[in-house]
């Protein structure tokens, strides 16, 4: 009977107007674990925030749907409007309000950043679904901080890994990159983790240019005349939805992509880009994202795909995924040490866990690396092909690479 309330208060849920500030999903009432999760639902990254809502609603009826029973979960998603004074407000609402035990979510890594210490300051959990910078991860321990998506070091490492692999050079030819990143925590940290990745991966190169156009650049025109400027073998970018996708529009307009190579190993496969660009999507560009539709193939990634498009009539981005990771995470966890687990016990639990996900390749669970609180992934890159199986999206990535986590040192 518990099992089928909650379906049907899933159920319900679906239809919820995009424009409500605050979203209840799982239990309505009393529950034995309250989750405050910060999503922006409105504006520029609001597609993100409604797509993680429907991995949220996926992460209830899969645990609905499991033979143990889970402890019941209300969920209170909240429009952090992508604004860090708004999330911060709301955090310590929600813990003070709603007597969350755990905060998840957030986009934007500088607001995560800004988030963690009043987490910290509040002790209670922050389960970061989205934001990539590496700084959360290795600058300092944040106890009760742990991230289930790749971070900018991830990314980086595959893909000094790819350019180690695919691109030729000699002593007296090294390859020549150019860089442009958004001028903000996030760009900052995807530069600086690309430099150490080449270096450890001995990629003989040369640096050409660096370039930092504002986050929500308008116009990109200048930018793309200074890459054309000088001879370049590969332009890594690691700018991310609505930026990356006007970048690409304007730079078709343009001989970019003739010019040199393109790659963006983080979030430039992610489907929204490929969707909404369609025929403008060139052929060829080096993508990756923290989740693909197509890849893997697995029943698992199928069913998460599939039943999305289900619920929402569309594809998902990868922030659904890294919403249902989240949530599965924090369900896990808890079952496993228990509803009333100090949080001691809680910590070495997320710190030991291991979970099953859709992006998971057949054989393979991600991991949590106990050091560093990062969810271990694979990372999987690949170039955009003509695939018109994911309408509106016309071109998918293919010719994967793909890149397994290093092993966790032995105690």
């Amino acid at each position: 009977m518990k099992r089928l309330t909650l379906l049907l208060t899933i159920i319900g849920m679906l239809t919820a107007a995009n424009s409500q500030a605050r979203i209840v999903l799982g239990e309505q009432e009393k529950a034995d674990i309250n989750v405050g999760c910060l999503f922006p639902l409105t504006g520029r990254g609001g597609q993100y925030g409604q797509d993680s809502k429907i991995g949220i609603q996926l992460a209830l009826e899969k645990l609905a749907a499991k033979k143990d029973t889970y402890p019941s979960i209300k969920i209170i998603i909240e429009d952090s409007r992508s604004k860090s004074s708004r999330a911060t407000r709301l955090v310590k609402k929600l813990v003070k309000e709603d007597q969350v035990r755990f905060i998840c979510g957030v986009v934007n890594s500088s607001i995560a950043l800004q988030v963690a210490q009043v987490t910290e300051k509040e002790n209670v959990f922050f389960i970061g679904t989205d934001h990539a910078s590496s700084r959360m991860t290795t600058s300092g321990k944040r106890p009760l901080y742990f991230r289930v998506n790749n971070n900018t070091q991830q990314g980086m490492l595959a893909g000094a890994k790819y350019i180690n692999e695919h691109f030729l050079s000699t002593p007296k030819k090294p390859i020549r990159i150019s860089y442009i990143g958004p001028d903000y925590e996030y760009g900052y940290t995807a530069w600086k983790d690309l430099e150490q990745a080449l270096e450890q991966q001995k990629v003989n190169y040369e640096i050409v240019t660096t370039l930092w156009p504002s986050l929500n650049e308008p116009n990109y025109f200048s930018f793309i005349q200074a890459l054309l400027e000088k001879p370049t073998d590969l332009i890594i970018n690691s700018m991310w939805g609505g930026d990356l996708i006007k970048f690409i529009q304007q730079a078709n307009s343009t001989t970019l992509f003739q010019h040199s190579r393109f790659a963006n190993f983080d979030t430039g496969g992610n489907y929204e880009v490929l969707a909404t660009l369609g025929e403008n999507m060139p052929e060829g560009l080096i993508l990756s994202s923290r989740h693909h539709n197509n890849w893997p193939n697995t029943e698992y990634n199928k069913w998460f795909v599939n039943r999305f498009y289900e619920i929402s009539g569309r594809y998902p981005s990868y922030a659904a995924e890294g919403a249902y990771s989240g949530i599965m995470a924090i369900a896990e966890s808890v079952q496993l040490a228990g509803i009333e687990a100090s949080n001691e016990v809680l910590k070495k639990t997320f710190e030991n866990l291991t979970l099953n996900l859709p992006e998971d390749p057949t054989g393979f669970s991600s991991y949590m690396n106990p050091e560093t609180h990062q969810l271990q992934q694979v990372i999987s890159i690949g170039t955009s092909t003509r695939n018109e199986s994911l309408p509106p999206a016309i071109r998918l990535l293919h010719n994967w690479s793909v890149y397994y986590p290093d092993p966790l040192p032995l105690d």
